[in-house]
């Protein structure tokens, strides 16, 4: 079996590189950007006709949500344009495409129906509403791939951090190293995703599909969420990573409207993973326990 990934200088493609020692069964292609440009059509077709993968993992994204609110057209051609063509190639070549997609497809205001108007979780059903460039281009990605080609998996995932590339995690070791003080919002609500799952997530819902597909059937296609299971504010994220790691530093809480950024951020984003749970069986460890690890 063939695994084709994209972007893999990114803190995915770099976890995926990470567990794939332990999947010897799959062989798997890494394309950096500068392999694989996935704004280049022919670039894509080449790539495919070469490899023939059975799978492509489409970690290659802009992702810098700040910036993307004065460069929207570069966003829009690699989330969109760039997701358009690795569907369209994927499916010249029957190759069954799972992409990365992410939580600012919300606006973050959603509330339940009660009286006591509390927020829940985002489900796969909830209608996407992004409030910035970044959000936009994703989902219109998205969309893209859901017109081009009917064999995908869309994964929105949230607050990735890892080992590798560059993170809110390392961010927040590298500030308690040059200062004694640092304020951090704790009125946007998330749950912080370790990359190193999120791939090894990617690669359960390959396998299964392998195991599953063998007569076509294409039930499970579709969007999921994925992420750590529980809750924080990234305040909290933050005064954890400090406390697993024994730096002392007087953090502040503060409110986003304290923090003024270009691009307007999700106030709560928590994805509900039921449904990733149920389909591929896949059990979620705690952000807390994952970020220990």
């Amino acid at each position: 079996m063939v695994v084709l990934v994209t972007g893999a200088n990114g803190q995915l493609g770099q976890s995926l590189q990470f567990i794939a020692p332990n999947y010897p069964k799959i062989e798997f292609v890494f394309c950096n950007s500068s392999t694989l440009d996935i704004t280049n059509l022919n670039n894509v077709k080449q790539i495919f006709n070469h490899y023939k993968p059975n799978y492509c993992i489409n970690a290659a994204a802009y992702t810098a949500v700040d910036k993307a609110e004065s460069e929207p057209d570069k966003a829009h051609l690699i989330n969109v344009i760039g997701a358009k063509n690795v569907a369209q190639v994927c499916k010249e070549h029957n190759t069954v495409l799972l992409h990365i997609s992410t939580d600012f497809v919300f606006d973050g205001n959603k509330k339940a129906v009660t009286l006591s108007a509390v927020e829940v979780p985002y489900s796969e059903n909830d209608i996407p509403n992004p409030t910035g460039v970044y959000g936009q281009t994703k989902l219109d990605g998205e969309i893209e791939i859901q017109k081009t080609w009917e064999k995908h998996f869309i994964i929105r995932t949230s607050w990735v951090y890892s080992q590798f590339g560059n993170n809110f995690m390392k961010t927040m070791l590298r500030l308690a190293s040059e200062r004694d003080t640092l304020s951090v919002v704790n009125d946007q609500i998330g749950t912080p995703t370790n990359a190193v799952d999120l791939a090894e997530c990617l690669i359960k819902i390959i396998i299964f599909s392998s195991l599953s597909f063998g007569e076509g059937r294409g039930e499970a296609f579709g969007i999921y969420n994925f992420s750590n299971e529980g809750q924080c504010s990234w305040y909290d994220f933050a005064k954890k990573i400090f406390e697993i790691n024994n730096k002392n530093i007087d953090l502040k809480p503060i409110p986003t409207s304290s923090f003024p950024t270009p691009a307007k951020r999700p106030k709560y984003s928590v994805l509900d993973k039921t449904k990733i749970k149920s389909t591929f069986g896949i059990q979620i460890k705690s952000w807390k326990e994952r970020l220990k690890a």
